[in-house]
This record gives structure tokens, sequence and C-alpha cells, in this order.
């Protein structure tokens, strides 16, 4: 797969100190948010972007304002498998906060095209130092990025891979920000962590059944319900996760 990084848009592009469209940032007080924003920049994500190579230092901090993350994880016989999903409800921050960004054995990449805000890694930690908000605020994220990650460590093992397209979609469509996204069955079969033709087998009764469209790689959804009908327990499971950290009080 091609490696690309991410590109700067500016410091004049950032949507605001009062909204920046990443929810986990915009859920900190004014002046903490403040004190990120001056010191980041809004940065283009294409499919297919890394944000940080596994075992290689994070040299800066992503919070997704639109588009879609994943943590991936392989084998030494090239197999992979995702671990963990992420949009505008977080951020790859979490290994930086625990001081483990030269440890982590994860690779993270863009699999929806999309924007993030992007701060340095020192410069982060800096502001974890200073912020008693943003200190609470990443806990409790951590905590949430473990349910997802048990979680679907036990979906890969427990439910089909149908289940776990449908899941998948859904995630992805609650991050995407629209109905119509770019998506291969050859990057899905990377993300699921199965062969293509699996991919090709799940997707095809979702189309007959008219959950939704796909073409060529354009994949719109059109009927969202009938897909979480479809899809396994695990996708309520993680969207609780974060949606109890953004509902929180500081």
């Amino acid at each position: 797969m091609t490696t690309l990084r991410p590109v700067d848009s500016g410091r004049d592009k950032l949507i605001g100190i009062s909204g920046t469209g990443n929810r986990l940032l915009d859920a900190l007080p004014s002046e903490d948010r403040r004190r990120i924003v001056e010191r980041a920049t809004l940065t283009e994500m294409p499919l297919g972007t890394v944000a940080f190579e596994r075992g290689e230092d994070i040299p800066y901090v992503h919070f997704p304002t639109r588009g879609v993350l994943s943590l991936i994880t392989a084998t030494r016989d090239g197999s992979t498998i995702e671990v963990s999903t992420l949009g505008n409800e977080g951020t790859t921050g979490v290994p930086v906060f625990l001081g483990s960004r030269q440890e982590v054995n994860v690779r993270c990449i863009s699999q929806v095209e999309g924007q993030a805000v992007r701060i340095g890694a020192d410069d982060f930690q800096d502001q974890c130092e200073l912020s008693h908000s943003l200190r609470i605020l990443m806990g409790r994220y951590t905590v949430a990025l473990l349910t997802q990650v048990g979680q679907a460590v036990a979906c890969s093992r427990l439910h089909s891979t149908s289940e776990r397209c449908a899941r998948w979609l859904l995630m992805t469509h609650d991050r995407a920000g629209t109905d119509k996204f770019f998506l291969t069955q050859e990057f899905l079969a990377y993300m699921l962590g199965v062969r293509r033709a699996s991919v090709t087998n799940s997707l095809g009764p979702l189309r007959k059944a008219g959950m939704l469209s796909y073409s060529r790689g354009h994949v719109e959804i059109l009927d969202r319900a009938a897909l979480k009908e479809t899809a396994c327990e695990c996708y309520d499971v993680m969207r609780s996760a974060f949606e109890q950290v953004l509902e929180q009080q500081l």
C-alpha cells in the first residue's frame, strides 16, 4: 500500500477556537482549547495517509475533524487487522499522552479522506502537563479506546465477516460525515484482516437488500437502520464507550 504523509493546510484555515470540528478538542474549556489551536495546523489526510508507523517515533498528534483513521496491527507474515477506528470524536494522541511514543506496535492510517488538527507531540505533552482538564479527558478517552480494542478482538473471533463488515460500515458512516465515501474492497479486506473474496461475499447481500450501493469503490449508505440490524452488537458497545467520554463533565 502506498505511504502518504499529511499535508498542512495552514493555521489560518482552522475552524476557530470556539469550534474546531473535533468533538474531543471542543469538549475542553476554551482556554485549554485555545492553547492547542494556537500551536496546531489543519492537515489534509488523503486516503492512505500514514499518521504514524509501528515502531517509529510519533512526531505529531492528530485530532480528526472529518474522515476516518484506523489503528492496524500486523503479523510477521504480513497479515493485518484493524484494532481501532477513530474520527472526529477522538485523537491519535494516546501513546504520546502515556509517554510511549516510540513503543507503539500499530500503524495509524487514513481509511477515509479528511482533515485533522495536528499538533507536535512535544507541544501536546506540554499541554497535558499544563491542563488538568486535558489530562482528565485523555484518561477517559484512553479507557474508551481500550474498550474498543478489546471489543474488536472479540468481534474478529466471534462474529461473521458479514456482521463485522456491517459494523465497520456503520462506524465509518458515523465518522465520514456523509452517506457517500470512497472505499475499495481491497482496503476493506485489509481493515478486517480477511481475503477480498470474503468482502465481496459480504457486500453482495447488503447491496441486494438495498442497504447500500457500491460501484468501483464508491459506497453510499441507503438504509442505515437495516445495516444496523445486520451488524453485531459490538457497534453499540464501541459507540457508547466514546459517547460517554464526551458526555461527562470535566
